[in-house]
């Protein structure tokens, strides 16, 4: 594959991601992937034979990578699971600032719709749901926590921030976001806190 056709390929998926960031799956159309991303319209069928679900997958797996790189990188390098969340919340905090309340999460913009023509994707936003929940699980885990407490914890801090960036976007304001993180510090703080012998 010569790499203008690769080049392509990768401008459609990443300007796919960032269009279910700011509309949805449902206003992210092929002609509006091919606008953003400058890509031959022919390109289309040629790199995603199925068309606009395969593309919206592919998507949805490219953000939840990124994400999960994210918190993969930030939960192993230092020892602070607790300091690592917070760190999440900021880096979530900014990006919903710069972008003038504008970008969500491209994994919730697909997870929300109803998808009856591509149940695939469904499927898939599930999938980086769990990936995040694990990469959050894992140092709960090294610091004391049962796995089902430590799975609970998990799924908890990511359902509070799609949530509250769901929020943040519609109040055009980052305080349910900051309330969030500043409950999920505390709880973290009070769940980690080694028990007295």
């Amino acid at each position: 594959m010569s790499p203008r056709k690769s080049d392509s390929r990768e401008r459609m998926i990443v300007s796919t991601a960032a269009l279910l960031r700011e509309y949805g799956a449902g206003g992210t159309s092929i002609d509006r992937v091919l606008e953003h991303s400058g890509a031959p319209r022919g390109s289309v069928y040629h790199h995603f034979p199925g068309g606009r679900a395969q593309l919206l997958d592919e998507a949805v797996a490219l953000a939840g990578d990124f994400i999960a790189g994210l918190l993969d990188a930030a939960m192993q390098d230092g020892d602070d699971p607790v300091q690592a969340i917070d760190g999440f919340f900021v880096l979530w905090r900014e990006r919903l600032v710069s972008s003038g309340f504008r970008a969500g999460c491209p994994v919730v913009a697909v997870a929300v719709e109803t998808n009856d023509d591509a149940p695939q994707l469904a499927r898939s936003a599930a999938s980086v749901f769990a990936r995040w929940q694990e990469a959050l699980a894992a140092p709960l885990v090294r610091h004391g926590l049962t796995e089902q407490r430590a799975g609970r914890l998990a799924a908890f801090i990511v359902a509070a921030i799609e949530g509250a960036v769901i929020m943040c976007r519609v109040e055009q304001s980052s305080a349910p976001l900051d309330a969030a993180a500043a409950e999920i510090h505390d709880l973290l703080i009070h769940a980690l806190r080694p028990s007295p012998h």
